[in-house]
């Protein structure tokens, strides 16, 4: 065969592959018509694999073609899956180092408890104070986190003192005065008795100083004298005094205290809260014991009230204390349960009676 002859044969060769392609091209185009009618024409949703396929042997066909055979997706669509595939090739996300890692939620929860604890500590002052405690802080860090929790600096937070923070400060020489009035039947008919207590607000401690059925300035001058007897006065102990605004408490009954060393500070007009603990004493007292009696005489409520003092004492437990009591007794983990009864049962106290 000759070199002529021969190169006839591959044309004709070829063209017949050709033909053949393009009937197949033709059958695939078709075929994916026919499968894009079955759909409905609704939107195909290919994953990033399909994609990736379409776009690699889409590349090398170019965008002119592609607007001839394609017949699922764009062009445009092959030519952008082409992009983020080179995009995601020089990608370095994975291996990029983290920035600046967040502050810990212990760390900002010291910061709002130094705040809270100290009024005086300014942002560089609690700084420091993290630094003791192996925590590396900025003052911008610690300034962000006292605004998110709405503290104010320390030049704003000394201006303005809470009634928590004060009573917190004085808690120790603290003490709460008050009175309330019990209904009593006596030969005379039905009185009312007046009983005067005073409290140790960080011990719970209460002493009955005085019952009258008719208290004036003078009695109340002699009260404040015994307690602060500077041998067995109540308050020789105690710094500051609260005490409401009755008319009873008077100009006298402070210049005593004060004498004595016990500061008398007056609550504020219809603010019964500021003086909390010992309203809570005069709840206690009236739920417990006096709504559920009829007194008959003051030495009757004389011995109820003192019945009841021993028990706050000794068997009542105070959820301010941690439910613990104020007095506890020697603690026996061996003998049986006893019950211990006042005012013929009303108060109880279960405890192990001693080997």
């Amino acid at each position: 065969m000759n070199f002529p002859s021969f190169n006839l044969l591959v044309v004709c060769l070829a063209g017949w592959l050709t033909q053949q392609q393009n009937r197949v091209v033709d059958f695939l185009m078709e075929e994916n018509r026919i499968l894009h009618e079955l759909l409905d024409k609704r939107r195909l949703k290919l994953s990033d694999r399909q994609r990736r396929r379409l776009a690699v042997k889409g590349k090398p066909i170019g965008r002119k073609v592609l607007q001839e055979i394609c017949s699922l997706v764009t062009p445009d669509t092959l030519r952008r899956w082409h992009r983020k595939l080179i995009a995601r090739k020089y990608d370095s996300s994975r291996i990029r180092r983290p920035g600046r890692s967040p502050v810990l939620r212990t760390i900002k929860e010291l910061i709002v408890r130094m705040a809270r604890e100290n009024q005086g500590w300014g942002y560089t002052r609690i700084r420091g104070a993290l630094d003791n405690l192996g925590h590396k802080v900025g003052r911008s860090t610690i300034l962000r986190t006292l605004r998110e929790n709405g503290i104010d600096p320390a030049p704003e937070r000394c201006r303005r003192t809470s009634w928590k923070d004060f009573l917190r400060t004085h808690w120790e020489g603290l003490a709460a005065a008050d009175l309330f009035t019990v209904e009593t039947w006596t030969l005379t008919g039905l009185v009312r008795f007046h009983v005067f207590f005073v409290m140790e607000v960080a011990r719970r401690r209460v002493r009955i100083a005085a019952i009258s059925a008719s208290p004036h300035g003078a009695w109340m001058e002699q009260l404040a004298r015994n307690l602060t007897d500077p041998v067995e006065g109540f308050l020789r102990n105690c710094t500051t005094l609260l005490h409401d605004r009755d008319p009873l408490f008077t100009r006298r009954f402070d210049s005593i205290l004060s004498s004595a060393g016990v500061r008398p500070l007056i609550l504020p007009a219809r603010s019964p809260n500021l003086n909390a603990y010992a309203e809570r004493f005069v709840k206690s007292i009236r739920t417990e014991v006096l709504n559920k009696m009829i007194f008959l005489g003051e030495g009757h409520l004389r011995k109820t009230l003192a019945c009841y003092v021993v028990h706050y004492h000794q068997e009542r437990n105070h959820q301010g204390l941690e439910n613990k009591l104020i007095e506890p007794e020697a603690l026996n983990e061996e003998g049986s349960v006893r019950r211990r009864q006042r005012l013929g049962g009303m108060l109880n106290y279960y405890y192990r009676e001693a080997a």
